[in-house]
């Protein structure tokens, strides 16, 4: 029974490394595009960012103060 065991720890070990061996090589090109898109996101709000909106000029035309 003891050399039963002492089998069964090299078996384990190769599904181990077979599940870990599949997991490593999946494909991951989905994830390279969904960063670039969101990327791509980024540097079109940093472009909007030096652009004056409306409702920030007709926020600070009432102040705090005057809502009492």
């Amino acid at each position: 029974m003891a050399s039963l065991a002492w089998l069964l720890i090299p078996l384990f070990a190769a599904i181990g490394a077979a599940i870990w061996g599949s997991w490593a090589a999946r494909d991951r090109t989905q994830g390279d595009i969904s960063e670039l898109a969101g990327y791509a996101r980024f540097r079109e709000a940093m472009a909007n960012a030096d652009q004056p909106r409306a409702t920030a000029d007709a926020h600070s035309a009432h102040p705090a103060s005057d809502a009492v």
